[in-house]
């Protein structure tokens, strides 16, 4: 069991974690014994098994410790079986936690979720997906940078050395628009089966726009739109450009994504346009290999598909880790006596 903390009234606790610097700066909801008691339960796992260390501070992170993480964050139980495998997955040592938590870049977390779960647990693929609005995807990235300040110990200016940050280290997750999408999923690529829930985390900048007119009357059309993925994410200043060897996630909305499939694009052809395209003005490649150019779709209808450059950097170039979601290990939740 975790140390307590005791106050006198719902409003001093929440001042209290502002006060310890256990928040990210927003109202959280108090983890109290009961509503972290239903969270662990969602897991089906012991509350005290440790799920490996956080850096920078190598933070031992429990079942427990998470669950108070994810009900801070406003989660739902539903939501914590995806939590845990964001969880797993950046403490995975080629994700390279505890240098990303550290670096001056401003990195942070992506969950990118395919599968049954996405329904389930009403995780938004659409207009606004990485905005305001969607609870589950909020609360799924708030509850992972939760427990990377809270476990791991990363906070601004001492262990967290972002010179600005950036509203996505707030929280960054969506699901794959996987009913719309002409393309296999993200998790049917990277070998998963279409039957499971998969969550793969990698470590992003912000998202970068890049403005698309589709003419069908040019044959070239989705050629240009594949330029400007490949020469967005080698553009100079960026770190894939700067450093290369780093991967990055491109996520095609809709209407892109049909010109792309008409054309005869696929997901894997995608991939090795953008490999080929994006190169330095000294020639040098970005990428090593279309593997490390994550395919996404998802948002709304429109003008503007979305990039994502990388950090590049740590001992394994920050590479991204895909997790099954084990979601049949999860025990019924006593909601009747929940508080």
């Amino acid at each position: 069991m975790s140390d307590l903390l005791a106050a006198d009234s719902e409003i001093a606790a929440i001042e209290q974690l502002h006060e310890l610097g256990c928040t990210d700066g927003l109202p959280v909801i108090v983890p109290t014994p009961e509503r972290v008691e239903r969270m662990v339960l969602a897991t089906g796992l012991d509350a005290g098994m440790v799920l490996g260390e956080m850096g920078p501070l190598l933070g031992v992170c429990t079942v427990e410790k998470l669950a108070a993480a994810a009900v801070m964050a406003g989660c739902i139980p539903d939501y914590m079986p995806i939590v845990l495998a964001a969880t797993q997955a950046v403490m995975e040592p080629e994700f390279d936690l505890t240098e990303m938590q550290a670096t001056t870049f401003g990195t942070t977390p992506l969950i990118i979720v395919n599968g049954p779960a996405i329904s389930a647990c009403g995780i938004a693929s659409g207009f606004g997906a990485l905005g305001p609005g969607h609870r589950a995807n909020a609360s799924i990235g708030r509850a992972l940078r939760l427990a990377m300040t809270n476990i791991g110990g990363a906070r601004p200016g001492s262990s967290d050395m972002t010179l600005l940050g950036h509203g996505a280290k707030f929280t960054q997750c969506l699901a794959e628009d996987e009913q719309n999408s002409p393309f296999e999923s993200l998790a049917v690529s990277r070998g998963f089966d279409t039957s499971q829930t998969v969550v793969t985390v990698i470590g992003t900048e912000a998202p970068h726009s890049v403005m698309h007119f589709a003419d069908a009357d040019d044959p070239d059309s989705p050629i240009r739109l594949l330029n400007g993925f490949a020469d967005m994410l080698a553009a100079p200043g960026t770190n894939n450009a700067a450093l290369g060897g780093g991967q990055a996630v491109v996520v095609i909305t809709p209407e892109q994504a049909g010109e792309l499939a008409v054309a005869g694009y696929t997901r894997s052809s995608i991939a090795d346009h953008i490999v080929d395209r994006a190169k330095t003005r000294s020639g040098r490649a970005a990428f090593q290999s279309p593997d490390d150019v994550l395919i996404v779709a998802a948002g709304g209808a429109g003008l503007y598909s979305f990039v994502f450059p990388t950090w590049c950097a740590g001992a394994h170039n920050n590479r991204s880790v895909s997790k099954a979601v084990e979601l049949d290990q999860s025990c019924e939740i006593p909601w009747a006596s929940a508080s």
